[in-house]
């Protein structure tokens, strides 16, 4: 088994003349919380995007458990085992709660059918789809869903909403989850609800997670390390402290 779950070596991009990210060496263990934090533009969800095949790299590359992934499409990411949330919340509005959890779980080998089984409506398409949405509910429950599970998603309360899409990701069976800016937008209340999630999550599905976020009261209360990207370039890295205590880190936050 590899030593980091994620491990990224000089990953970069470049559009045209702009290097919105470059050099960028991550190595996170497994079950680790860790933060890529950093101001508006620094380059944050660009990593996110190369890290899912959104963008190629132009530089460098990326290993999920010591295979390298750079140059995958998309879809081979999460087959992989790299699933993500976005800042902006990208649910299946007009279908239900239960139905956004089970279009995750179509990535599973499992719940596979041919053409001819779902075409002809053959008894293993409806074996497969029952045992599917029982394991939606059991992925509801645990996130307190269970009571919306036959509501629309656009119907849910926001803070419903990024729980619902956690889920959704987790579906897919991943090894590493990103998170991109999962309490944007949320109160108090919800980001303390957030944040005992992401540690259910972290315990309960073995998970490790890669978060992306501007509410220093998350990151400093879950992130385990951090590292502090701007305008592409890393700033610092290390423990969350460590970090938001170095002068270059402080500067580009505060200014002079």
């Amino acid at each position: 088994m590899a030593e980091y779950v994620l491990e990224t070596r000089n990953l970069g991009i470049s559009f045209g003349g702009l290097k919105a990210a470059q050099d960028v060496n991550l190595k996170i263990k497994k079950n680790e919380i860790y933060g890529l934090i950093g101001p508006n533009g620094a380059g944050k969800t660009t990593v996110f995007n190369m890290l899912t095949g959104v963008y190629k790299p132009t530089t460098g590359t990326f290993l999920l458990d010591g295979e390298e992934l750079k140059g995958f499409s998309q879809e081979k990411i999460n087959h992989k085992g790299i699933a993500r949330t976005f800042q902006n919340i990208r649910l299946f509005n007009n279908m239900t709660v239960v139905r956004n959890v089970m279009v995750g779980l179509h990535n599973l080998p499992e719940y596979k059918c041919s053409l001819m089984e779902s075409l002809f409506r053959l008894p293993r398409h409806f074996e497969v789809e029952r045992t599917m949405r029982e394991r939606a509910k059991e992925l509801l429950e645990i996130f307190g869903l269970i009571d919306v599970r036959n509501h629309l998603a656009y119907n849910l309360p926001y803070g419903k909403q990024r729980k619902l899409e956690i889920a959704r990701a987790l579906a897919t069976g991943p090894k590493l989850l990103l998170l991109d800016e999962p309490a944007a937008g949320m109160n108090p209340q919800e980001t303390a609800e957030l944040m005992d999630t992401i540690r259910f999550v972290r315990d309960n599905f073995d998970m490790t997670i890669l978060l992306i976020e501007h509410d220093m009261s998350l990151v400093t209360g879950i992130c385990d390390n951090v590292t502090v990207l701007n305008f592409g370039t890393t700033l610092a890295e290390g423990s969350v402290e460590e970090a938001l205590s170095n002068p270059d880190v402080i500067k580009a936050y505060l200014g002079d």
